[in-house]
């Protein structure tokens, strides 16, 4: 049986009777070429059949059509569900998504982006605000687009939302139902702006209502469910427990959940807690989590739009600021034990 060869860049030049070069110039930048010349082109490979693959497409274009997303962790449902928007914006537009993760950890992080970069992708988005300085002089050296998501930096384009409110709204909706003693569990710190911007959104707000929050009510753990159960267990331990719990992320608030029912406390009559990111499962736990909602999806979509006008030259809103919002279920309820007040 005999195959038939597919059809080349200098097969479609040989038929229309102009150059290779001229063949790629139609496929890249069809408007330097004239009309008449531009139609031969195309009948041509219209009439061998000719299809450019995605190698001779970036060969052309001069890029890849790639995008790199690099983020802390996969086992996170906010990050997956910000890099499905992604993906699903980047193929509306002609890219693919290239994804790798750094687990909290900025040299990794550093390795993500140079390993992404070697691969030609077009643009980048990364996860808030702190690099590694090593990571900042290979973003200036290569000139690589970059967007950052949850938290941006002057100087580069950004889709944020304000992670110090966050805290506050947590925060606020706990004093409004009561509460005077409340406990904040987050993750680390470490490499990790959103974490520590939330809690100072909680300390600051509740310090100027006249409750400062000790530090023995401050705790960092892996932004886990059993990070969650053990920061509940830590502060259920003291001698003076708090009435409410604010956890940084969902993940972390629905481990205190789970870890304070395992205890045989009721929340929230025993416990309230509230949550900071506003995952799908959140709303169909027992009890509901009371959160604060924070645009994942649109973080992704919006992100995958930015990087596509970066890349492509087109008018672009440098920084947005998404809205969030506290979500009121019923993990949270009034302070009815005036005795531990």
């Amino acid at each position: 049986m005999k195959l038939t060869r597919k059809a080349r860049i200098v097969d479609v030049a040989r038929d229309a009777g102009v150059s290779a070069a001229t063949v790629s110039r139609a496929l890249s930048q069809p408007q330097l070429l004239t009309a008449d010349t531009l139609a031969r082109v195309r009948q041509s490979a219209l009439r061998l059949g000719y299809r450019p693959d995605a190698a001779a497409r970036a060969l052309a274009s001069g890029r890849s059509m790639t995008i790199g997303a690099v983020v802390p962790t996969l086992d996170n449902a906010i990050f997956s569900r910000a890099l499905q928007s992604m993906q699903a914006t980047l193929a509306g537009r002609g890219y693919q998504l290239l994804v790798s993760s750094h687990d909290y950890n900025a040299a990794a992080e550093a390795e993500a982006v140079k390993m992404l970069v070697a691969r030609g992708v077009d643009g980048l988005m990364l996860v808030g605000a702190e690099r590694a300085p090593e990571t900042e002089a290979l973003l200036a050296d290569t000139g690589v687009p970059v967007v950052l998501t949850w938290r941006g930096v002057a100087g580069r384009a950004a889709v944020v939302v304000d992670n110090e409110r966050a805290g506050e709204l947590a925060a606020r909706h706990l004093v409004e139902l009561g509460h005077r003693r409340i406990g904040i569990i987050t993750g680390s710190h470490a490499f990790n702006d959103r974490q520590r911007a939330r809690e100072e959104g909680a300390r600051a707000y509740l310090a100027s209502v006249g409750l400062p929050v000790p530090d023995w009510l401050a705790i960092q753990v892996p932004t886990t469910l059993a990070g969650g159960r053990s920061g509940c267990a830590s502060l259920l331990g003291l001698g003076e427990p708090p009435t409410a719990v604010i956890g940084g992320i969902d993940l972390i608030a629905i481990g205190c959940m789970i870890e304070a029912q395992a205890r045989g406390l009721a929340v929230p009559d025993d416990l309230s807690v509230v949550g900071i990111d506003d995952l799908d499962m959140s709303a169909h736990l027992s009890p509901p989590l009371s959160t604060v909602h924070i645009p994942t999806g649109r973080i992704g979509a919006r992100c995958a739009g930015m990087l596509c006008d970066l890349i492509e030259a087109k008018p672009f809103d440098p920084v947005v600021e998404l809205h969030i919002e506290l979500a009121v279920r019923r993990s949270s309820g009034r302070c009815c034990d005036q005795d531990r007040d």
